[in-house]
């Protein structure tokens, strides 16, 4: 008997394995090639349906257009006033960033290096907070809003999407704070710092890449958000992007402007797919770094 086989007892056994393994990779690999061409049809198809006519959207779906209509994207930036509703989300997906990352990052931070009393349930409802549908609490924010004057306003919009949000961004940058070497924190306190300046100077930059991801997370999700923006804001002049898309869509049933409403979804698109591309790398490490403890 070989040494080869006091190993490996049942080798028919392992290369079958290792041939369902690969097999498995395969039809992985496979799915997510299909779903990637079908999304990236998708995305072109979209694209050149709004530089088009609607007799040719309709006669020619899955040809070039003839000749671009630029004047498709003029129209809905100008006429169906997205060019405002563009702004709007930008000032309110701005905004809301930037208080989200205020309030979520020293929570976080607190939560993932200090023990205290009560902590283990403080964390508890951050989670638990991730789990409450929206239309459950319509009623309670609507109420709140009114009482402090705030209704049907942009900050109003803006106190309710960090509000929501607060919890998702907690429960992620917990874990990504919990991941970092505690010996920079206890050099920094040698050094003199107070546990304000550890975490502003040192602990703050080091979480840096989980910060862009719940960023990027969180500005996707608020950028293309509807349902709240419908329920909170009924001012035209206050609405969202996601709103102005919605409002052109029903005025279609009237207008049959088909390519001016994808001119609308690629203005809606455009800003998301740059923030992939440009962040994709630093998200990618982000989720790596969080996910390891």
């Amino acid at each position: 008997m070989t040494q080869r086989t006091l190993l490996n007892p049942n080798p028919r056994s392992n290369n079958s394995s290792r041939a369902g393994r690969r097999f498995g990779r395969i039809v992985t690999y496979l799915v997510l090639l299909l779903w990637s061409l079908f999304t990236l049809f998708a995305f072109l198809w979209i694209g050149l349906a709004s530089l088009k006519t609607t007799r040719e959207i309709f006669r020619e779906p899955f040809k070039l257009p003839a000749e671009p209509q630029w004047d498709n994207y003029i129209n809905a930036w100008n006429s169906v006033r997205l060019g405002e509703y563009f702004l709007n989300s930008v000032i309110i997906v701005g905004f809301s960033l930037v208080l989200l990352m205020a309030v979520s990052a020293p929570t976080a931070y607190i939560l993932s290096r200090f023990r205290f009393r009560g902590g283990g349930s403080l964390k508890a409802a951050f989670t638990a907070g991730m789990g409450i549908p929206y239309p459950l609490i319509f009623i309670p924010l609507f109420a709140i809003l009114t009482s402090i004057r705030l209704i049907n306003s942009i900050p109003g919009l803006i106190l309710v999407y960090v509000s929501l949000s607060i919890p998702f961004t907690v429960y992620l940058l917990t874990g990504f704070f919990a991941t970092l070497p505690r010996e920079m924190e206890e050099a920094g306190v040698i050094d003199g710092c107070s546990n304000w300046q550890v975490f502003r100077h040192i602990m703050l930059p080091l979480a840096s890449p989980g910060i862009i991801t719940a960023t990027i997370f969180n500005g996707i999700g608020l950028w293309n958000e509807y349902q709240l923006a419908l329920v909170f804001i009924n001012n035209p002049d206050n609405r969202t992007l996601s709103l102005g898309l919605y409002s052109m869509q029903n005025a279609m049933q009237y207008t049959g402007d088909w390519p001016g409403l994808f001119a609308g979804v690629v203005i809606v698109m455009i800003p998301t797919i740059f923030l992939y591309i440009f962040l994709s790398e630093k998200m990618i490490s982000g989720i790596t770094m969080g996910a390891v403890k």
